[in-house]
């Protein structure tokens, strides 16, 4: 067994008992609420922890794309899954099809009529039932239909062709009131054209906070919640202890002495900003700030702090967006106590089709 402090840097490492317990405290926060769980996989990638979700009481698992479906079906991970894309094209519903026919249920997403059509074509050429739920844009201003009433009309038009069963409805992420009120009012058109909507979905890490003043909600998606990023920890949703991903990274040179430089750059903690300030979180250095990335490179102000590392120390850095960072590497390493207890491949990296 590897010592943790002989991993060669950089390295994206995953403390097991805090993403075990993250794990335990999602399913127990969403199971005392009476909303299913629906771990969404695109954050870590790998069939073992989604096994791990599925044993602590989730009742299936979230897709972003055909090509995690793929891995996770193969690995027998879940018989029953989400898949949360607008397919288009030939080749990809040709993939959705053999899908079909392995996963024991598999339902997909749409938000528009020219989606449900070539998914009903597909369907009748295979003569499969394919369950189905219409996006909705509740505030974020992606995908999905703009209004209750679109809502409705893109279920009827879906339900009258042949292969296509609708299952009910889906947002991302939650957000009050604006989600509350488009379900409400969704929901209000739908029973008066009497169609049910036995699932609401719901979604987003941060969105975990107030899943309780969403009533109608029937399931929950989240995927960053099972390792925690430094996104996460600035909506107040998880502390940096409950931070299960880390960046191993040493501190290669100190060219001055309030500036130093880590050998992970953008090609391990990626570029993702968002609303942040600097590429990421020092553990051991909470007023340090990473103030630039280069690809092989990250610069760091330790100006604000009293100690600073020397040329040599390596250090543990909680990325602006564990998801991504899943993608940049083709393995992930689970220690414990101090070891490495774990090597796992990511093996749904860079399925992005």
């Amino acid at each position: 067994m590897t010592a943790l402090r002989d991993l060669d840097t950089p390295a994206v490492t995953v403390y097991l008992d805090v993403m075990e317990d993250n794990i335990r405290r999602v399913q127990a926060q969403l199971g005392r609420l009476g909303v299913a769980n629906r771990p969404h996989i695109k954050t870590h990638k790998i069939p073992d922890i989604g096994k791990m979700q599925m044993a602590a009481g989730a009742v299936g698992i979230t897709c972003q794309k055909l090509g995690e479906v793929e891995v996770f079906a193969v690995a027998k991970v879940a018989d029953d899954v989400l898949l949360t894309y607008n397919i288009l094209g030939r080749a990809k519903t040709e993939r959705l099809m053999a899908l079909v026919r392995r996963v024991p249920r598999l339902a997909v997403v749409f938000d528009n009529g020219v989606v449900a059509r070539e998914l009903a074509e597909a369907a009748a050429r295979h003569q499969v039932d394919l369950p189905f739920l219409v996006e909705c844009d509740t505030g974020f201003r992606r995908t999905g239909v703009q209004t209750p009433d679109e809502a409705l009309a893109v279920a009827r038009e879906a339900m009258a062709r042949p292969g296509l069963r609708f299952q009910g409805l889906m947002t991302f992420p939650n957000r009050d009131p604006d989600t509350r009120e488009f379900f409400e009012r969704a929901l209000a058109l739908f029973r008066q054209a009497g169609i049910p909507v036995p699932v609401v979905s719901g979604g987003g890490t941060p969105a975990l906070a107030t899943v309780d003043r969403f009533p109608m909600l029937t399931e929950h998606r989240a995927g960053t919640c099972v390792y925690n990023d430094a996104m996460v920890v600035s909506t107040g949703t998880a502390t940096w202890e409950q931070c299960a991903m880390r960046v191993r990274a040493t501190v290669v040179s100190r060219p001055t002495d309030e500036r130093g430089v880590l050998d992970a750059g953008s090609k391990v903690l990626t570029s993702d900003l968002y609303h942040m300030k600097g590429y990421g979180h020092l553990m051991e250095y909470p007023e340090a700030h990473v103030a630039h990335l280069s690809e092989e490179h990250a610069v760091v102000d330790f100006s604000a702090c009293a100690e600073r590392p020397a040329v040599g120390e390596v250090v543990s850095v909680v990325p602006n967006h564990c998801c991504v960072v899943t993608n940049m590497v083709d393995e992930i390493y689970g220690v414990r106590d101090g070891a490495v207890e774990v090597v796992w491949p990511v093996v749904a990296r860079g399925r992005v089709r």
